[in-house]
């Protein structure tokens, strides 16, 4: 018979969630990144402020909407939980446009 409750169940699935989203979001940006830079140089595309505004634009949207929306309560959602969902969209984001910048690829 298994140890685990009901809530340790729904906090997995909850974090599962959270990272989930926080990694879609980064991959999204990325895309978004492409399209706001398509046709420019490699440096130009590299040193738009517009795609860092788009990044920093949807981690504040998470930062903003997960509390909202009831996945974390208001005591819960601390200064890990922001760093987490910032640095997963954001490694994501550098990472997927990275890769799409020094291939060329486009979608």
């Amino acid at each position: 018979m298994s140890t685990e409750t009901m809530s340790d169940r729904r906090e997995h699935v909850r974090s599962i969630g959270v990272t989930a989203v926080a990694c879609l979001a980064g991959v999204g940006a990325a895309f978004g990144s492409e399209a706001l830079t398509a046709g420019a140089s490699l440096n130009d595309a590299a040193t738009d402020p517009l795609t860092y505004l788009l990044v920093f634009g949807l981690i504040g949207l998470q930062l903003f909407l997960l509390p909202t929306i009831g996945v974390y309560d208001d005591e819960e959602f601390g200064i890990k939980h922001y760093l987490f969902i910032s640095l997963m969209t954001f490694s994501f984001w550098f990472i997927t446009w990275g890769i799409m910048l020094s291939t060329g690829a486009t979608f």
